[in-house]
């Protein structure tokens, strides 16, 4: 479900207009958020961390309001529910996309997400299809192999794309705490610097409070 904003009532109306014109709207930030109690919590109940990083990912997603903001052609719209497309790596290196719905309960999201990236792992090239374009998701990647303080993402000069990225990076220390680095894209038209706060503050408690798996 998603609902049309009346853009002449519209708060963030001369933000869209001034950065909806430029050919290239999105804004990226880069930081560090804190995750040892969900990584210790992972571990000792055999929980796979990607799987809850990235479900709290999503409820993070969800709780602000202008990360579920898209342009539609003229129209802006709000849905009600964020799901994911995420890339899902195989053992011979490459990778796939996996739409993953989401599911405020762990256990049930994690109930019909491995069977979906089992699917992608056993198939072979990009996994692309018409799931892959819907407009109701974030695009997700993990980059366990590096912790990075920035990053780019491949994207076609002027294409209407409004949908956020998220990217994961290496678990690694830093003074003292276990870390993930994460990295957000977001059109500047739908929402600023505060909202990625606001997201990344939400992630980073799910990331310190492991108990709401249970």
């Amino acid at each position: 479900m998603k609902t049309l904003i009346q853009q002449e009532q519209w708060a963030r109306r001369e933000h869209f207009a001034f950065f909806g014109r430029m050919s290239n709207p999105m804004h990226s930030l880069t930081t560090q958020v804190s995750c040892e109690p969900a990584y210790r919590y992972c571990r000792e109940h055999g929980i796979s961390f990607f799987l809850h990083y990235l479900h709290q990912t999503l409820i993070a997603v969800n709780a602000c309001d202008n990360l579920r903001y898209r342009v539609e052609g003229d129209n802006v719209v709000q849905y009600d529910t964020i799901h994911a497309n995420t890339t899902i790596g195989r053992p011979d290196h490459s990778f796939g996309f996996c739409p993953v719905q989401f599911d405020p309960d762990f256990q049930q999201f994690r109930t019909q997400a491995e069977p979906a990236m089992q699917a992608v792992i056993s198939a072979g090239g990009l996994c692309f299809n018409e799931e892959c374009q819907r407009q109701d998701v974030i695009h997700f990647s993990a980059i366990p192999w590096v912790a990075f303080e920035g990053l780019t993402h491949a994207y076609h000069n002027g294409f209407p794309d409004s949908v956020p990225k998220v990217s994961v990076g290496k678990l690694h220390q830093r003074d003292g705490k276990l870390v993930l680095p994460v990295a957000t894209f977001a059109h500047h038209g739908l929402a600023d610097a505060y909202h990625i706060h606001q997201f990344l503050e939400r992630l980073e408690y799910g990331l310190n409070h492991p108990p709401c798996l249970t």
